[in-house]
């Protein structure tokens, strides 16, 4: 799993009641990337995602724009440990 990276987002905007999690749990599970989506109580959605760089930076790219309904303002990435427990990608 030494080629892996691990990134942890922040999504702002019109997130949530958009099936926002959904939809990332099934982009991610598509891309091969393993982490978590959860909604956040001042209404923007946290995620983290790890797996080979260019298939996390196509899920953080699609964070970027979200499903039909949502509005994404901002996006906010920094950097993770890759966690070698992880294997999937899940709602929390």
């Amino acid at each position: 799993m030494t080629d892996h990276v691990a990134v942890r987002g922040i999504v702002n905007g019109r997130v949530q009641g958009v099936f926002f999690r959904a939809s990332m749990v099934r982009e991610a599970r598509r891309l091969g990337v393993a982490g978590w989506v959860q909604n956040l109580v001042d209404g923007r959605v946290g995620f983290t995602a790890q797996g080979p760089q260019d298939r996390v930076d196509a899920l953080v790219a699609w964070s970027r724009r979200g499903p039909l309904g949502a509005r994404v303002d901002d996006v906010e990435i920094i950097s993770a440990r890759v966690d070698p427990e992880q294997g999937t990608f899940e709602v929390r």
